[in-house]
């Protein structure tokens, strides 16, 4: 039994998954980002459904992850197209946090309508790939020189996942 619960993210959660992101944003192998965002920002950048956390169980509920899909386009054709955001507090890894996350992701993105999750990950991130894949993705391809990283190009892998049950 893991020692820890998935629920939907709540916007009481902020602080705690903004320290999550800060961990992620200090490694320079998890986003492009270099500065945490406001609430507001985070908020407007992320489909209203479709967001989770991580708690251990029991009292106190320290938070271990959280995750939370955005749009990849407004175009009415890509509505069933989202990017996967996931991160997992540096002393949570190794602990399944990450699988269940996605996993909890995948279920809501498919309730929603969601029909192609997709995810852009450092190719040195190996952690992160294999969780995708794990998961049912599939790598896409190399995206080179996608994005520069302060002043340093950096290169991303594609992966993607096809919903099994939206658009067939």
């Amino acid at each position: 039994m893991p020692e820890y619960d998935v629920v939907a993210m709540d916007p009481k959660d902020w602080l705690e998954v903004r320290r999550i992101y800060a961990e992620g944003i200090a490694t320079q192998n998890a986003t492009f980002e270099t500065e945490l965002p406001t609430w507001a920002k985070w908020d407007g950048g992320h489909r209203p459904d479709c967001r989770f956390v991580a708690t251990e169980a029991g009292i106190g509920r320290k938070m271990l992850g959280w995750a939370a899909l955005s749009p990849v386009s407004t175009r009415n054709v890509y509505r069933g197209v989202a990017e996967v955001s996931v991160y997992v507090a540096a002393d949570a890894r190794g602990r399944g946090v990450g699988t269940a996350l996605l996993a909890a992701l995948i279920e809501e993105s498919e309730d929603v309508g969601i029909w192609t999750l997709q995810a852009g990950v450092f190719p040195e991130n190996a952690a992160s790939i294999s969780l995708h894949k794990s998961c049912g993705f599939r790598e896409v391809g190399v995206r080179q020189k996608i994005g520069k990283l302060g002043d340093r190009w950096r290169d991303t892998i594609l992966l993607e996942r096809r919903s099994t049950t939206v658009g067939r």
